[in-house]
């Protein structure tokens, strides 16, 4: 898979004039039916991790166009898949810094990138650096500007759209900037591929920027969402954990989802239904069963629509294998009908229904009329693949075609008898092999020689292999010459056959298309099905609130094997601030990743690992974590938190999730308490839902000011051991002063309500140090001296701060039970009459601890 999408030759110095001549050659991709082929082999190492090979495997063009002057910002985006058959245009708005757009480019991951020459040339774009710095490994080629032409953009949708999917039309109507990508694309393919793709054959998506949740690039890698940051090849990520699909559709499908999240409610809801009704046993295994027989759908579509500029025995082959394989997968269509009828959500019924289109039978009978009957889908070695080849079009059909099979068998037989022949004049034990490099030889066991005995003369090309010696004679040599050219000639031969076929089946491609959505969408489904069996997890439900109960880190369980420490996390309207404190390694990095990982769960239809979860659905999750260097472009630690802090801050909306850790390390102390108490008031302006963990014990008495600010700590138990601990100071023992109280802390990662107390964790620790004794005395005397209560600690208490708090607590009920009450007349008054009363015990109680106080 990973030769498929290898780089293979470069452009030829007379190439034509759709290049910038002035930009380095552009590498010929090899993805399409010119150079792609299916297994013929049945190894047993071709199982799992092939398919993740495939999953891997980039094979994505992408042209992009950035708007200039008024229009800058405004960025259009159209690409191709070569081994999906599906053109997907973008256009949306963006930010100086293209985080949309760069966003978008890393869930396409594309191996070639197209963009106007006068895009860096005088001087590079923007965009153009940020590619450069963003996705080194990917190809920047620059083209003339004059194939960005929104005309031709247009034309090529109306000619290449699927009649029964033209509603993209009235979407892509005035998106200049994504038809004119659309016309540069098709062009630069057409030149660099060798291939026009098939009119009314394609499927042509719009994807707006609001469909789906936005999760940035440094996002993605902090909560590991695809790949683990420590080993890329590790399956210790998100992708990793939810991926027990049984097909490649499935596994990509559940890769873009995993990057963009759902944000529409009754879509999530369909999905999960789907989960509940497969985790049932009976419909589990049944559609387990159904499903892991079936092909890459989508890769055999991309072959259909692509046809070859030049006919070659190459593509001949592909299209041989292919028909073979798109048999195989139709023959599959009624068991998976058969295994989805009794399911009864609205979803897996629609699903279900497609698969009663009458264009599936009509497909396989015509692939039935030309193909062999009872054609094995997959043979062991070359020799048997070459031979279903070569015989997979019905005798009768076509004279030549069966002329020059009766030349192959002959030839054949020929090569066998003359083998035989050979074994009995030189009384040796041979027999016939076969390989694609050498075509027929001959081998024979060494054993089957006398130590001092040589082949004769006749034998050339003698080659060693272990306890095998493989030889062959010029006679052989030239019976292979004339078995090659029969087959050859029955390729080509079949070729036009299956080309006719294939034109005949394009007029019903829409079904194929119905087909591999299924067995995408059925495929995640059953993956989070089987998830959810592996472990305790919990249908969320949707709401204004964010509340978990007993939620733990999905990855980390994994990972470790072992239960963790579950954990309570409860944001809404009246308390959306939460700030998270603690020592080092008590938990707070993991409790944030947790909750953004069991956020994107949610939001792609996957049960959560909790006892119970509710989550309000969030347009956008952003996250502050880590505080490495960037060496590449010279950044400091600080540097690149503000970036991300900017951008969190300018970004952000009012339904956004925030995760920030430990803002502020990359700088002195009492400048980190300032800018984290500044983005802190920034993001309490809005109903951002936000968890900020620190050090900071200062920001705990944010909720002094702010009565929707609320505080967690993680628990740690720490008690003292006294040691005696002998020190060697110039040859003579320690005396009594040595004898110091060493502190035992014991990190309990579990959260609870308050903020840390006022326990000097560091003081502590550095005691287990080889500190001396007088250094942490002084230490300990001056923190003493300099650690008095702030205005906001002494406030914290007070009658005002309470009572606001009350207030603000009771106007966000009643603006809760306005909203989303569905209660009759007479509970609705029990209900305010309950919160009227709690209200004025809180009162009450405020009151009486200020009386008791003074």
């Amino acid at each position: 898979t990973h030769t498929e999408t290898r780089r293979l030759t470069q452009r030829p110095v007379d190439s034509p004039p759709f290049i910038d001549s002035r930009q380095e050659a552009a590498p010929r991709l090899s993805c399409g039916p010119a150079a792609t082929s299916f297994s013929t082999t049945d190894d047993a190492d071709a199982g799992d991790d092939e398919e993740e090979e495939e999953v891997e495997a980039r094979s994505v063009v992408v042209a992009l166009a950035e708007g200039r002057g008024i229009a800058r910002g405004e960025v259009g985006l159209a690409s191709i898949d070569l081994r999906c058959p599906e053109l997907v245009l973008c256009q949306f708005p963006d930010s100086q810094p293209y985080v949309k757009a760069i966003t978008k480019l890393q869930v396409l991951r594309p191996l070639e990138v197209v963009m106007p020459q006068t895009a860096c040339n005088p001087n590079a774009s923007k965009m153009f650096t940020l590619l450069r710095d963003y996705f080194p490994e990917a190809h920047v080629t620059t083209v003339l500007r004059k194939y960005f032409n929104e005309e031709r953009g247009m034309d090529a949708v109306r000619r290449l759209c699927v009649p029964h999917m033209a509603t993209v039309l009235m979407d892509v109507q005035g998106k200049y900037y994504c038809l004119a990508s659309l016309a540069a694309l098709l062009q630069y393919v057409e030149f660099i591929q060798g291939v026009v793709l098939a009119p009314a054959s394609v499927r042509v998506s719009f994807c707006g920027s609001e469909r789906t949740a936005m999760i940035d690039g440094t996002t993605a890698a902090n909560l590991e969402l695809l790949r683990n940051s420590h080993d890329p090849r590790s399956s210790h990520s998100l992708f990793g954990v939810l991926n027990y699909t049984r097909t490649r559709g499935g596994a990509r499908r559940l890769r873009a989802n995993i990057h963009e999240p759902l944000v529409d409610e009754e879509t999530l809801r369909g999905r999960l239904d789907c989960v509940d009704e497969l985790m049932q046993e009976d419909n589990f295994y049944r559609m387990q069963a159904a499903i892991s027989q079936f092909l890459d759908v989508d890769h055999l579509l991309s072959m259909l629509i692509q046809i070859p500029k030049t006919e070659t025995l190459r593509t001949a082959e592909s299209k041989i294998n292919y028909a073979i394989h798109l048999k195989h997968v139709l023959e599959l269509v009624s068991p998976l009908q058969r295994a989805l009828s009794p399911c009864k959500t609205p979803l897996l019924t629609a699903y279900q229904s497609s698969l009663l289109d009458c264009r599936f039978p009509a497909i396989l009978g015509k692939l039935r009329t030309v193909l062999t009957d009872d054609l094995p889908f997959r043979k062991g070695n070359l020799l048997s693949a070459r031979t279903r080849r070569c015989h997979v079009v019905r005798p009768g059909l076509n004279g030549f075609l069966d002329l020059a099979r009766r030349i192959l068998s002959e030839a054949v037989g020929d090569i066998e008898g003359t083998i035989k022949q050979l074994s009995e004049i030189h009384n040796l034990p041979m027999s016939m092999s076969y390989s694609a490099l050498r075509g027929f030889y001959i081998q024979t066991s060494a054993h089957s020689l006398q130590p001092e005995q040589r082949l004769p003369e006749v034998f050339i090309k003698v080659s060693k292999r272990g306890n095998l010696l493989s030889y062959t004679t010029m006679d052989l040599m030239r019976l292979n010459c004339r078995s090659q050219e029969a087959v050859e000639e029955i390729y080509l031969m079949s070729n036009v056959v299956l080309s006719k076929l294939f034109a005949e089946i394009r007029e019903d491609i829409v079904c194929l298309y119905k087909l591999a959505d299924a067995v995408s969408m059925v495929d995640m489904l059953l993956a989070f099905a089987h998830r959810t069996t592996l472990t305790k997890s919990v249908r969320p439900e949707f709401s204004d609130t964010l509340a978990l109960k007993g939620a733990r880190h999905p990855i980390l369980e994994r990972v470790l094997g072992w239960p963790l420490v579950p954990n309570d996390v409860f944001l809404s309207d009246a308390s959306n601030f939460l700030v998270v404190t603690g020592p080092n390694n008590s938990g707070k990095s993991t409790l944030l990743r947790q909750v953004a990982l069991c956020q994107v769960m949610a939001q792609i239809g996957c049960f959560v690992p909790a006892d119970f979860a509710c989550m309000r659905i969030a347009d956008q999750i952003f996250t502050r974590i880590g505080v490495d260097d960037d060496i590449q472009p010279l950044s400091s630690t600080f540097t690149i938190e503000m970036r991300e802090v900017n951008y969190i801050v300018r970004t952000a909306t009012d339904r956004s999730l925030v995760i920030i850790d430990e803002l502020g390390r990359g700088t002195g102390v009492h400048e980190a308490l300032g800018i984290c108490h500044s983005v802190c008031e920034c993001l309490l302006q809005r109903k951002t839902f936000t968890i900020f963990a620190t050090h900071h014990l200062e920001l705990s008495h944010l909720s002094t000011l702010y009565p929707n600010v609320s505080n967690s700590h993680f628990l740690v138990e720490s008690r003292n051991q006294q040691q005696q601990l002998q020190q060697h100071r110039d040859g003579k023992a320690a005396g009594a002063d040595d004898s110091r109280t060493v502190p035992r802390v014991t990190c309990t990662y579990k959260l609870v309500q308050g903020h840390t107390p006022d326990t000097h964790y560091g003081l502590e620790m550095a005691t287990l140090s080889s500190l001396p004794p007088s250094l942490l005395r002084d230490a300990t005397g001056l923190l003493a001296r300099i650690g008095g209560k702030s205005w906001m600690e002494r406030q914290a208490d007070s009658a005002p701060v309470l009572r606001r708090a009350a207030v603000h607590r009771l106007a966000t009920r009643l603006g809760q039970a306005a909203r989303h009450s569905r209660l009759d007349g007479a509970s609705l008054a029990t209900y305010l009459g309950s919160l009227r009363q709690r209200y004025l015990d809180e009162l009450e109680h405020i009151a009486d601890a200020t009386v008791n106080t003074h």
